[in-house]
Order: C-alpha cells, then structure tokens, then sequence
C-alpha cells in the first residue's frame, strides 16, 4: 500500500517583507558560498603558482645538467636527463594549465560574486521602500477605516434622528386625532 503525500502549495507570507527577508538571506547564503569557494581557489592558485616556479626550476636545473652530460659525452645520462626534462616540461604544462583554468575560474567566481552583491543591495533597497509604502498603506487603511467606522456612526445618528422625526410627527397626529375628537 503506497501513500501519495501532496506537496503543498506555496502560500505568500502573512508579511509581505518576509519575502523579502527570505531572498535576502539565500542571496547571502549564495555569497558566503562563493567566498568560500573563493578562498579555496586562492589557496589553489598559491599553490599552482609554486608548483609552476618549482617545476620551471627543475627544468632548468635539468637542462644545464643536460648541458653538461652533452659536452662529456656521456650518453645514458643524457638519454635520462632528456627523459627528465621531457616529464618536468609536461608536469610544468599541466600546472600552467592548471593554472589558467584556476584564473578563469577565479573570474567567474568574481563575476558571480559581484552579481550576488549588486542582486543583495537592490533588494535591499527594494524592502526598504517596500517597509516604508506597507507602513503608510497600514496608516492610511487604519485612518480610513477610522473614517469609515464615523460614517457608519454618522448614518447611525441619521437612522436615529429619522425616527426621531416619525415618533414625533405620529405624536403630531396622535394629539391632532384626540383634539378632533374633543
């Protein structure tokens, strides 16, 4: 026996500035993110960047070593210093790689980061004036219907004074009827 469980549908807060409230904390949880990742990538790139000076300067160590088994004549080391060479400069195009994939995503980050904060600032601006025009709304919905609760008293009084008016005119009557019959 499976059960169907219904997701319920979205309802609009009862304050409309929590809506507001709402987006504003996910836009900063979206930031604290992208500062998160931010750093992860500067500690990245830090360490790309030594692996890149280290690796260069292997690679030059390794060619003067060439060098010089080149001038001796000494064959073997230098097949193996060539095969040294050859995994350093790989190893040195990888990070460099490694390293312009770090900057563009760096980039991105930036970009993502400044969009979030300028998306934050409007809004925040927008619940500001949104505040201010929800507390006049309240003030003047409240005045009129202060006013409107008067009207009802005024058309009360009105109703009243009108049935002063037939008590008074049927008396009116009344004693003209009781005179007549005298």
């Amino acid at each position: 026996m499976g059960f169907i469980f219904k997701k319920r549908p979205e309802t609009a807060p009862s304050d409309p500035l929590k809506a507001y409230d709402g987006m504003i904390e996910s836009l900063d949880r979206q930031a604290a993110q992208v500062r998160r990742s931010a750093a992860t990538l500067l500690a990245l790139k830090g360490e790309l960047g030594r692996d890149n000076e280290r690796y260069g300067k292997r690679c030059a160590e390794i060619e003067q070593r060439l060098a010089a088994a080149q001038v001796k004549g000494d064959t073997r080391a230098e097949k193996a210093l060539k095969r040294d060479l050859e995994e350093c400069r790989d190893l040195c195009e990888q990070t460099q790689k490694a390293l312009e994939s770090a900057n563009d995503d760096a980039q991105v980050l930036l970009e993502t980061a400044e969009d979030l904060a300028r998306r934050a600032r409007e809004l925040k601006s927008e619940r500001l004036s949104a505040s201010a025009r929800l507390k006049s709304g309240q003030v003047v919905s409240g005045a009129l219907k202060q006013q409107a609760e008067e009207f009802n008293r005024v058309m009360a009084i009105d109703a009243a004074r009108d049935e002063v008016e037939k008590a008074r005119a049927l008396a009116d009557i009344y004693r003209e009827d009781a005179e007549k019959k005298r």
